[in-house]
Formats: structure tokens, C-alpha cells, sequence
């Protein structure tokens, strides 16, 4: 029993535990280069992409499919939850608090865009590609901060966290109206009156978490066949879940998002990772390393990123727009603009979005993203470490 115990509390540390979402992201990336570049990459690759012997939805025929279109539209039904929370009551709430980190987000999601296009300008086929380097990973990032930050000014997780955010959200708007082809009016008319229902639902003033799940799988189901991409009704259907709390000070979003928040970090996300991060490098071959399309996506997120995000904060410093986080140094903020040059996971699914009918150009830009996440990781992860060990300063 007493072992039973050790390992039920080990397990609730680790549920508890910032950085885990993101270590157990990365773990799951490297199983996914380990088993792609395996004598059992054939079977891997089979067991992803072979159609599967019976489907439910026509649309979702492989276990690639079915993770990338279904598990991921739960991603980002959490990810809307957030959103929602953090607009009407946290961080984003607060229209000079959230100032700085939606500028900078706004900015270092054009600035890794004009970096990719400027660097495969010549190549119109990977125009497409412009958005990959766009957005931040959330657990990654913050899995960072938390093993190499500690003893940082609470300010620079907050601006992270912000900006994270809004990439997400700037993220989703991308894949809605850059990345959606073939629309069947009938099926979109659908969707729009199943999302009318669930804003029905809480302008009605239910409130039981429960009512929630059925209309919102019927949302995603018309979404798919529509031609949308599927994941942007996982966040309509969070941005109607309502956030009123009741006499326990308790709301449906919260239990929702509480409930989800482990399950999508410990389980979708790392799926996504095995089923996506793995390259074949036999397949590519060492110069795809350096061609154009995993060199801009790695530039934009390791140069064009933190550019971005520096730019922000120092422009709106100049000309007094806003301020930088409370007790920040400019070696917190190099360090954390850096952190959010981590693109993993919006940025792998962003490729297979941008290439659906180039398989070799999505395994390229795969390379780019890994590079520029992994190199950009450490770097931010060493100067946050370097910052925390040096005494408090007057601000930079």
C-alpha cells in the first residue's frame, strides 16, 4: 500500500507540476524521431497513414487523420476555454495590462513571416508556408520557463503566457481564413445553426457543464464536412460555454477547462507530437537540412520571433504606448522573446496545413521547426538561468 501511495502522490506532483506538459512533449518528440528514422519506421509510418479497416466518419480515414482532425479540435476547444478566461477575467481583461502582450504578439507573428517569405522569396511554392513560424507553443515554452526560470519576476511568466495566447488565437484565425478550401455551403450553414443553438443554450442561462459536449461534437461534425479545418469548432464552441460563476464559485468553463487541461497536455498534445514530430532523415536526405523552406521556418522562429517581441516592448517603451513587465531586465526579456521562438506544436500542425498534397515539403519543414524550437529553447533557457542567478538590478 505504502508503495501504491508514493506513486499516487508522485503522479499528483507531476499533474501539478508547470514544467511536465512540456517535458512530456518533448519525450514524445524524440520517440517520434526515434521510431521514424527505426528499422520500424515502415510500420510506424503504416500504422499512422494506412486506412483504417472501419471508420465512424468517412472524412477521418487513418489514425493520423483521426488525431490531427479530432483529438486536435479538443486541443483547441481548451485553448478557447482559456481564451475566453483570460478575456473576461484574467490577464487579458485589463486593456492596459494586455496592451504590451497583444502588440507583441501582433508584431512577432508578422516579423516570422516576412522573415520566411524573405528568405524563400524565390520559391512560390513555399509561399504557403508564411504562418508556420507564426505562433508560440504554450506547453513547451512554459515547460522552459519553469525548469529555467525559477526566481524570475512573476511579471515575465504572465507576458509569456499572454503572448502565448494571443499567438494561439492569431494562430486559429490563420487556419480559418488562409488555410480553408472547398467550402460546402450546406454543411457551413449547418455548423452555423449548431453554433447558434449553443449561444442560444447560454443566453438562456444554462449553466450545467454536461449540456455542452453533444452540440459541440455535432459543431465539429458539420465543421469537417463543411471544409472548414475542424479545429476552429472546438473554439466556437468553447467561446459559448458560459464563465458566470454560481453560489459555489464555480462556472461551467472553469470545471470544463480544470477537467481538460491534464488530458490535453499529458495525452492530445504528446499524441500530436508521436504522430507528427518524426522526420525520416534517409527519406530527406542531409542537404534538404539547408534548403530554403526548414531554413526560413527555422530563422522565423529563432530570429524573427524575438525580434518581434523585442521590438514590441522596446517601441512601445520608447514612445511610452506601454510599459515593460514589472521588474523585467533586458536579459529576462532577450531570454523570454527567445522562449517564444518554441513553435512545436501550432507550427507541425500549421505545415500539414500549408503542404496537405507535399508530403516532403512537410517532413522539410519539420526540420525547421524542431531546429529552430530546440536551438531557440536553449538559448532562452540559458540566459533565463543566467538572469536568475545575477542580483537584482535597477531596470536596464
Amino acid at each position: 500500500m505504502a508503495v501504491f501511495r508514493r506513486i499516487s502522490a508522485a503522479l499528483g506532483q507531476l499533474l501539478h507540476d508547470e514544467a511536465a506538459p512540456g517535458i512530456v512533449l518533448i519525450v514524445a518528440a524524440i520517440v517520434a524521431l526515434a521510431l521514424a528514422n527505426s528499422p520500424t519506421a515502415h510500420g510506424w509510418h503504416a500504422l499512422l497513414h494506412d486506412p483504417l479497416p472501419w471508420t465512424p466518419v468517412t472524412r477521418l480515414a487513418s489514425l493520423h487523420e483521426w488525431i490531427n482532425d479530432a483529438l486536435m479540435a479538443l486541443f483547441f476547444f481548451v485553448i478557447g476555454l482559456e481564451i475566453k478566461r483570460e478575456i473576461l477575467s484574467g490577464e487579458l481583461a485589463d486593456a492596459s495590462r494586455r496592451r504590451l502582450p497583444v502588440i507583441a504578439a501582433v508584431v512577432a507573428m508578422a516579423v516570422p513571416a516576412a522573415v520566411f517569405l524573405g528568405v524563400v522569396h524565390n520559391d512560390a511554392a513555399l509561399h504557403q508556408g508564411w504562418a508556420i513560424p507564426a505562433a508560440t507553443d504554450i506547453a513547451f515554452a512554459l515547460g522552459v520557463l519553469a525548469l529555467f526560470g525559477r526566481g524570475l519576476p512573476p511579471s515575465i511568466r504572465l507576458f509569456l503566457l499572454t503572448v502565448a495566447i494571443v499567438d494561439d488565437l492569431g494562430a486559429i484565425a490563420i487556419i480559418a481564413f488562409f488555410y480553408t478550401h472547398d467550402i460546402d455551403l450546406g454543411w457551413l450553414g449547418a455548423a452555423a445553426a449548431i453554433l447558434a443553438v449553443l449561444v442560444a443554450i447560454n443566453r438562456f442561462g444554462v449553466r450545467e457543464w454536461w449540456v455542452w459536449p453533444i452540440p459541440s461534437a455535432l459543431l465539429w461534425y458539420a465543421t469537417l464536412q463543411s471544409g472548414v479545418h475542424a479545429t476552429v469548432a472546438g473554439v466556437l464552441a468553447a467561446l459559448t460555454v458560459p464563465l458566470a460563476l454560481d453560489r459555489r464559485g464555480d462556472s461551467a468553463l472553469l470545471r470544463m477547462e480544470h477537467a481538460m487541461v491534464p488530458f490535453n497536455g499529458f495525452l492530445i498534445v504528446p499524441l500530436f507530437g508521436l504522430a507528427n514530430a518524426g522526420v525520416e532523415l534517409g527519406d530527406i536526405g542531409h542537404d534538404a537540412m539547408f534548403a530554403p523552406l526548414p531554413i526560413g521556418v527555422a530563422l522565423g522562429l529563432l530570429l524573427g520571433k524575438p525580434v518581434g517581441i523585442l521590438l514590441a516592448v522596446f517601441g512601445c517603451e520608447w514612445s511610452g504606448i506601454a510599459q515593460r513587465p514589472a521588474g523585467a531586465r533586458t536579459l529576462h526579456l532577450i531570454g523570454m522573446a527567445l522562449l517564444c521562438g518554441i513553435g512545436f506544436t501550432m507550427s507541425l500542425f500549421l505545415a500539414g496545413l500549408a503542404f496537405p498534397t507535399a508530403p516532403l515539403l512537410v517532413e522539410e519543414a519539420k526540420l525547421g521547426i524542431l531546429g529552430g524550437s530546440i536551438v531557440a529553447a536553449l538559448l532562452g533557457g540559458a540566459l533565463l538561468r543566467l538572469a536568475a542567478r545575477q542580483q537584482p538590478a535597477e531596470t536596464q
